[in-house]
C-alpha cells in the first residue's frame, strides 16, 4: 500500500466510493484524505452541508418507514448475510483501514472480528429481544399487559477515526435490525470505510437509501444532525460529548455517548508477571494506544515491580514497528501529524517534569511520517500531563505500590471511568478487585479484549467517559421506544357505580394484603 502503484489503486477506489455519500447539489468543498503510511493524499470526500444532512435524514426516514414493516427475523437474515461478507471481503477492508488509519494489519483485523461477532449476535438475539413480551398485569387473571419495541425514527450516529469501522458499522446494526434509517457522519479522515461497510451492507441485503453517510467536518455537519434524528450514537472526546449532550437534550431525544479514558492496570503481588506483561504491551500498544480503552497507567505492586517492570520494558523495546499490509508489523503509525504532534508533547512535558524513559520516548520518521515509538514513562509527578489527561498514543506509565487498597484508590482517582483491568493468580480476588474499580468494564487478566468481545454483556462509561451502553440487550432496545398495552378483561379499573368510594378503598386495601402472601 505504500507504493506509488498501489497508492493510486486506492485512490480509484475511493473515487468510485464516494459516489454513495448523499450530497443535495454538487457543489461542495473538497477535504483531502491522507495516507499515514505516506502522508500523501489518497483522495477527497464532500464537505457536507445542513442541506445534505436534511436530505439525509428525510431519505432515510423515507425508507425507514418501509424497512419497519418488515418482521425482524426479515431483518436480521441482512446481517448473517453480511456477517458472511465481512468475513469473506476482509481483505478488501482491511486495505481501506490502514490506508486511512495507518494501524498494523492485525489490529485493523480487531475490527474485522468485532463488526462479523456483533452482526452475529444481534442477527441471532435481536427477533427474541424485539418480540412482543408479557408482563405482570395489574390485578392477575383480569389483567393481560404486553410490552412492545418499535423503532425510534432515524438514529444518527458520529464516529471517530481511530476504529472507524467497528465503531459505525457496530453500532449501526443493532440501529438498523431494531428497524430504524441511519444517517452516519464518519471521521473526516475515515470516511472511506464507512462508504465500503455501506456497499458491502446494500449487497447484503439492505435497502438502498436506508443507510445515508454524509461527509465533512463535525461543527458543520454535527449540529444539523442533531437538530433532526431521534436518537443520537457518538464516540469520541469527553469535551465534544458533552456539547452532543447537551445539543440532545435541548431537542428532548436521548443518546449514547462513549467517551474519553485514562484507564487504569493493577498489577497485583501474586500475578503471574509473563502474563501480565503479555496483557500490558497488548493493552498500551494496538493501535499505537489510539484506543479509548487503551491502559495509560500500569499500578504495580512493590514486591513484583522490579520483575514486571524489566520484563515489560524488554517486551516494549522487542516490538516491531511499520506501515504496510505485513502481518509481522507490530505496531503501525499515529494517524495524522496533529496527533504525533500531541503525542510528543506529552512525553516531552514529562521529561521535563522529572520522568524517566524507560523505553522509547522518539517518533521514527525513518519508519512513517507519523511514527511513534511505543514508550513505557516512569516517575510521572502530578504536575505532568500525561499523568491526568488522556494521550491516546504509545504512551503508558508505571506507578509502585504498596498495597492493593492504594492502588485501587488510585485507580479511581480519575474524572474518568471507561476500561480498567487487573492481573491476579486468584481469579476470585481479580473479580472482588474489579467490583472496586469505577470503570464501565473491567477485564480480569486481560486488557480489553475480553470484555468488549463479550458481546452479550454491555459496554460504556462510568463518571466523565460516557453515559449509555452498547453491545447485550440493551445495545439494541436503546434503539427502540417501548409500548405498554395492557387490556382490563372485567371492564376500566374504577369503582363501581353501586359500590361507595371508602368500602372499595377498603376492598383494594384488601385485596394488595391477600397479593403480599401470594406466592
Amino acid at each position: 500500500m505504500a507504493n506509488t502503484g498501489e497508492t493510486r489503486r486506492e485512490t480509484d477506489e475511493f473515487e468510485r466510493l464516494r459516489e454513495r455519500v448523499t450530497l443535495a447539489d454538487d457543489d461542495r468543498e473538497a477535504i483531502s484524505v491522507v495516507a499515514p503510511f505516506t502522508g500523501e493524499q489518497v483522495g477527497t470526500i464532500p464537505a457536507g452541508t445542513e442541506a445534505d444532512v436534511a436530505d439525509a435524514v428525510e431519505r432515510a426516514r423515507a425508507a425507514g418507514e418501509r424497512w419497519a414493516e418488515r418482521s425482524p427475523e426479515q431483518r436480521a437474515a441482512v446481517f448473517e448475510a453480511f456477517h458472511e461478507l465481512v468475513l469473506d471481503r476482509q481483505a478488501e477492508l482491511l486495505d481501506v483501514i490502514q490506508t486511512e488509519t495507518g494501524k498494523s494489519r492485525l489490529h485493523a483485523f480487531e475490527e474485522i472480528l468485532d463488526v462479523a461477532s456483533t452482526a452475529q449476535y444481534y442477527a441471532e438475539r435481536g427477533p427474541g429481544l424485539l418480540a412482543p413480551s408479557r408482563r405482570e398485569g395489574a390485578i392477575p387473571l383480569a389483567t393481560r399487559a404486553e410490552e412492545h419495541h418499535h423503532p425510534v425514527g432515524v438514529v444518527g450516529i458520529i464516529s471517530p477515526w481511530n476504529y472507524p469501522l467497528a465503531l459505525s458499522i457496530s453500532d449501526a446494526i443493532p440501529a438498523l435490525l431494531a428497524g430504524n434509517g441511519v444517517v452516519f457522519k464518519p471521521d473526516e479522515h475515515t470516511s472511506f470505510i464507512a462508504l465500503k461497510a455501506l456497499e458491502l451492507l446494500v449487497e447484503a441485503g439492505l435497502p438502498e437509501g436506508l443507510c445515508q453517510i454524509v461527509t465533512g467536518r463535525g461543527d458543520e455537519v454535527g449540529p444539523p444532525l442533531i437538530d433532526r434524528v431521534d436518537y443520537l450514537t457518538f464516540t469520541g472526546s469527553t469535551e465534544t460529548g458533552r456539547a452532543v449532550a447537551e445539543q440532545a437534550g435541548r431537542n428532548l431525544i436521548d443518546c449514547s455517548l462513549e467517551l474519553g479514558g485514562k484507564n487504569p492496570m493493577l498489577i497485583l503481588d501474586d500475578a503471574d508477571i509473563d502474563q501480565a506483561v503479555r496483557g500490558a504491551v497488548n493493552g498500551s500498544f494496538t493501535n499505537a494506544g489510539q484506543l479509548c480503552l487503551a491502559a495509560e497507567r500500569i499500578y504495580v505492586h512493590e514486591t513484583v515491580a522490579e520483575a514486571f517492570t524489566e520484563r515489560f520494558v524488554a517486551a516494549t523495546e522487542d516490538l516491531s514497528l511499520g506501515v504496510g499490509d505485513d502481518w509481522d508489523i507490530d505496531v503501525g503509525s499515529l494517524v495524522s501529524a496533529d496527533h504525533l504532534a500531541k503525542v510528543e508533547a506529552h512525553v516531552e512535558d514529562a521529561r521535563e517534569a522529572g520522568a524517566t524513559v524507560l523505553a522509547g520516548g522518539e517518533a521514527r520518521p525513518d519508519v512513517g511520517p507519523y511514527v511513534y515509538e511505543p514508550t513505557v514513562l516512569t516517575d510521572v509527578p502530578e504536575s505532568a500531563d500525561c499523568c491526568r489527561e488522556e494521550t491516546f498514543g504509545p504512551v503508558v506509565s508505571i506507578y509502585e505500590v504498596s498495597s492493593t487498597e492504594e492502588a485501587i484508590e488510585k485507580a479511581n482517582d480519575t474524572e474518568y471511568g471507561l476500561n480498567a483491568s487487573v492481573f491476579t493468580g486468584d481469579g476470585e480476588r481479580g473479580r472482588a478487585v474489579a467490583r472496586r474499580i469505577e470503570a464501565g468494564t473491567v477485564g480480569v487478566n486481560d486488557a480489553y479484549a475480553a470484555s468488549y468481545g463479550s458481546i452479550d454483556a454491555p459496554m460504556g462509561g462510568r463518571k466523565q467517559s460516557g453515559v449509555g451502553r452498547r453491545h447485550g440487550s440493551g445495545g439494541l432496545l436503546k434503539y427502540t421506544e417501548s409500548q405498554t398495552i395492557a387490556e382490563q378483561r372485567t371492564g376500566p379499573m374504577a369503582p363501581p357505580a353501586s359500590l361507595p368510594n371508602d368500602w372499595y378503598a377498603r376492598l383494594m386495601t384488601g385485596f394488595l394484603r391477600v397479593l403480599k402472601r401470594l406466592p
